[in-house]
């Protein structure tokens, strides 16, 4: 059960601060920037509650103003401060909920830029379609928290949707919240590609990673990488900005595959996508440490990598469910549009729980 702490968490602060201060600090750069990001992390939290209380300190300023109205039988007083008591306690319930969720996150990486792959299972065009679908709704979801998502890669499916599609987004807790989306997606719908109008079962895979910075620490040796250069085709319009200097880089060793192509140079393209791989390879450095730690609890992750977490059914009838939480809604459309907060937060407090 995680609680939220402000004294803890001035100490905290405090203690990392002091350690910033110390000489020779930023003579490690893997080691500050954990440290600073823990420091931002912890300060963010303590102002913000530190502010809701302000704000509630308020409310109580205000529920004193309409009962002095009241006794004074000012009612066009009392009805302008309990219109402005009404907008104030609005607010400071969108606050608490903020903060409820920024409890939530725990993890080194948590606070920052994620990195979203979608891969679409075997299944073909209906597959691929459904690669594009999850990606609209990721886009959509992106936009509606005010984050800011890129298009590294998208490639054109043969006939619909998409081959494959990596985005960057940037946004507070971006990578905290998106990985509660980690794991294979089943869409089960009319397919509108089948003459027969028959039923089509899908599945696509999304991987999430932590969007490194440059000076954390992932070694990797030039003799594993297999660089290519290729002419980019994407799936044109809102998802990717053709040019003739697409790069993917094979790291050998893993099989992982980055690829980019919306920068303007072979250059740039390179650069972001060794970024890429740094996030990706850091994300399986996690994992395997996540399952090392399970082994040694005696048993296997309850939610394991690459499994099914969610299934959308959009026929014979109309269900998002997801298999780890059991949270389940009938508005699909909704879903399909990016409004998949409820999913998530369900499924950190489930995690939270566990801790």
């Amino acid at each position: 059960m995680i609680t939220f702490d402000p004294p803890s968490l001035e100490k905290q602060v405090a203690d990392l601060e002091e350690r910033m201060q110390q000489p020779g600090f930023w003579s490690d750069q893997a080691e500050a920037a954990r440290v600073s990001s823990g420091h931002r992390r912890a300060k963010r939290r303590l102002e913000r509650y530190r502010s809701i209380q302000a704000e509630v300190e308020d409310g109580v300023t205000l529920l004193e103003m309409i009962g002095e109205a009241d006794a004074e039988g000012d009612d066009e007083a009392e009805a302008e401060f309990l219109a402005e008591a009404g907008a104030s306690l609005a607010a400071t319930l969108a606050r608490l909920e903020q903060l409820e969720e920024e409890r939530l996150f725990s993890g080194e990486y948590d606070d920052g830029d994620a990195v979203l792959t979608i891969h679409p299972g075997a299944g073909g065009t209906e597959s691929q379609d459904w690669a594009e679908m999850l990606l609209r709704m990721y886009l959509r979801w992106a936009d509606s928290r005010g984050f800011e998502a890129q298009i590294n890669e998208a490639t054109a499916g043969d006939e619909a949707g998409l081959k494959s599609a990596t985005v960057t987004i940037h946004g507070e807790n971006a990578y905290g919240l998106l990985s509660a989306e980690r794991g294979v997606h089943r869409l089960v719908r009319i397919s509108p590609f089948d003459a027969a109008k028959r039923r089509h079962t899908s599945f696509t895979a999304v991987e999430v990673s932590p969007l490194v910075e440059e000076d954390v620490d992932v070694e990797i040796d030039e003799k594993d990488l297999k660089i290519e250069t290729y002419r980019a085709s994407g799936a044109g319009g809102q998802h990717v900005n053709k040019t003739d200097s697409a790069v993917r880089i094979t790291h050998l060793p893993t099989g992982t595959v980055v690829q980019c192509q919306n920068e303007r140079s072979q250059l740039s393209n390179k650069i972001t996508a060794m970024k890429l791989l740094k996030s990706k390879l850091l994300a399986l450095e996690e994992r395997k440490r996540a399952e090392e730690m399970e082994k040694e609890r005696g048993k296997l992750a309850e939610i394991a990598w690459g499994s099914q977490i969610r299934s959308y059914v959009l026929a014979p009838y109309q269900m998002v469910k997801d298999h780890r939480t059991g949270y389940e809604t009938g508005n699909t459309q909704a879903v399909l549009d990016g409004r998949i907060d409820d999913f998530i937060h369900e499924y950190l407090l489930a995690m939270a729980g566990k801790e």
